[in-house]
């Protein structure tokens, strides 16, 4: 493929909206009240008979609001991603906030009025509309957990200044934080990004300082991040279980995924019971670090020390290459979030910690945030977030109703993209070092997508039932220090101070259950993966047809029709099948001299 240049930048957000106080925010605001008065005057005409062409019709003013909604509401995230602790943005994107609430109040009789509707009415106007079918049809099924129209427009407003309140306080006390370390006797102040890298140092020391300040930070607010997390967890419950009646706090995520709980549970059980095959390779690890047994400190540790380092512009056209090889489309479609300038590589204090990919419709280029700085796991990092990008693309053709994939779904493509670099790297250069820290790699992630998630996930479900049982916020750092122990065994030694690991997790606070879609999306990517390797080129037309699909069926569906029955444990043991081929690879290679 042609080599391009691309610099380290922060992403631009033209394409959205100029600034905060830009005249086509307002210009979007009034449209966005406009297409509302549109919806409204719809209301009488919802009907047992209701005319096909009026039901399309005020679909499409739906859809249209829902777009608006998107950019309003991506732009104050993107902006307060960019830099938290902006209080300009903060206060805008409350504002929004607010305003998004009211509209979803107004607009709330459309999906009441679809769920109350007769089944033999219901199934001929789906009949009339293109493309929705899914969406449609998905909406009718959480009628038994919908209140009536006063109750549900009291919770929407409810939510904007409750979880999602919550859910900023934390993100801004946590964004600000500055964490101390030394470093070649010098005292850095980092960000917990730049913290984050050296977990992977080679030096042991600066493994267990790095870890320790990161917990002494998080440990000293624990009292204050512990508080909101029970405050959270309680309002989960009493709106979900007491006044939406599901059967349990993580039956709400498994029906908001249209996954059944029977799938979910049976991948987690599989998971567990596989807990030993890294139990192995953390004692294999140990052999190869030259010590009797890790500590939890050394789980990222870099088993090969490698100095090697990619410039921004090395990384890009490496993971473009990769892409290339694979299918040209996937590298095009990654191409654009670069030239559109939607991707956001700089380190910067106040910024977002992390990486993620945001889909704002199907008529823009989703926009990525990393902080990048270089090593092999950046590389990694970005691949996977442009596998986010490109699985968006590919079913760009879809109402922004149905673009977006359920969570577990969601993981696939960016799993896979990694594995693809992962093979173009040890391809591509004859380094053994790097070789092996690949290798090593692919081990520690698949540890941290699937066994950690998972275990975060059961630390969830019984966290809400503990906090729902009276647990003090020691109680629950106690509960996760429990879930540490069965998922490491006897295999490394586990300091308390990872007791207040949980209260560091986004996703717990921000998501609730989100965590074990990375679980499902990378024994699914494991599968398909295995399967190219095995197929060839044959295996491509299925994969994309899979990812262009979006979120047009159901999941279960889907992956049937892909061959996968998601139901049968078997399918979920073919992933560690693939894993336990890779820890026997590392088993055998020999020992440096």
């Amino acid at each position: 493929m042609t080599i391009a240049t691309f610099e380290q930048q922060a992403w631009s957000l033209q394409d959205l909206f100029p600034s905060l106080d830009a005249p086509e925010v307002t210009t979007a605001i009034e449209a966005l009240e406009e297409r509302v008065q549109m919806i409204e005057a719809f209301r009488p005409q919802l009907t047992p008979d209701i005319d096909a062409d009026d039901f399309v019709g005020v679909l499409g003013q739906f859809e249209q609001m829902v777009q608006q909604v998107y950019r309003l509401m991506g732009f104050g995230s993107l902006s307060f991603s960019s830099n938290t602790q902006d209080q300009a943005v903060q206060a805008w994107r409350a504002r929004v906030g607010q305003l998004i609430a009211e509209t979803q109040n107004r607009t709330l009789f459309f999906s009441l009025w679809w769920k109350e509707l007769d089944d033999a009415k219901a199934e001929a106007l789906i009949a009339e509309v293109d493309g929705l079918t899914y969406w449609l049809k998905e909406m009718r099924l959480k009628k038994t957990h919908t209140l009536s129209e006063a109750e549900e427009k009291i919770v929407n407003l409810k939510d904007v200044n409750g979880g999602a309140a919550l859910n900023q306080l934390y993100a801004s006390i946590t964004n600000r934080y500055q964490f101390k370390l030394e470093v070649d006797g010098e005292e850095k102040t980092l960000t917990r990004g730049e913290l984050g890298t050296f977990y992977h140092s080679s030096n042991p020391d600066l493994r267990a300082a790095a870890y320790q300040e990161l917990y002494r930070v998080y440990g000293d607010d624990a009292p204050i991040l512990g508080q909101i997390y029970q405050f959270m967890v309680r309002d989960w419950r009493s709106e979900q279980i007491v006044l939406r009646h599901y059967t349990s706090p993580i039956n709400v995520r498994n029906r908001a995924n249209d996954v059944p709980d029977e799938v979910v549970n049976t991948m987690m059980q599989v998971v567990r019971d596989n807990i030993g095959l890294f139990h192995r390779y953390f004692k294999l690890k140990a052999k190869w670090l030259g010590v009797e047994k890790l500590r939890r400190y050394d789980l990222y540790a870099p088993v090969v020390e490698t100095d090697k380092t990619y410039p921004f512009d090395t990384a890009v056209n490496t993971v473009l290459d990769s892409l290339q090889k694979f299918n040209p489309r996937f590298a095009e479609l990654a191409t654009r979030v670069f030239t559109d300038d939607h991707y956001d590589s700089e380190v910067r204090p106040g910024k977002r910690s992390g990486a993620f990919c945001a889909t704002l419709g199907p008529d823009m280029t989703p926009w990525v945030l990393q902080s990048y700085q270089g090593k092999p796991r950046d590389l990694t990092t970005m691949a996977h977030e442009l596998g986010h990008a490109i699985h968006s693309m590919l079913a760009d053709d879809h109402s922004i109703l149905v673009q977006h994939s359920c969570l577990p779904l969601a993981e696939t493509a960016s799993t896979f993209s990694e594995m693809l670099l992962v093979d173009q790297l040890i391809a591509s250069d004859d380094d053994p070092d790097l070789h092996r820290d690949l290798l090593f790699s692919n081990m520690d992630d698949a540890y941290a997508t699937i066994a950690r998630q998972t275990y975060f996930a059961q630390f969830e479900i019984d966290a809400h039932e503990a906090i729902h049982n009276g647990a003090s916020i020691d109680d629950l750092s106690q509960l996760y220090l429990d879930n540490l122990r069965e998922q490491f065994g006897d295999a490394l030694e586990l300091s308390d101070d990872f007791r207040y690991e949980w209260i560091a997790i986004p996703h717990i606070f921000n998501t609730p259950f989100y965590v074990y879609a990375y679980a499902f999306g990378q024994l699914l990517a494991l599968s398909l993966y295995g399967r190219y390797q095995t197929e060839g080129d044959a295996m491509i037309p299925r994969y994309v047809e899979l990812l262009a699909a979006g979120g047009s069926q159901a999941p279960v569906e889907l992956l049937k029709q892909a061959g996968i029955d998601p139901y049968a444990a078997e399918f979920w043991q073919g992933g560690f099948d693939i894993i336990r081929k890779q820890l026997e690879q590392l088993e055998a290679l020999p020992f440096p001299a």
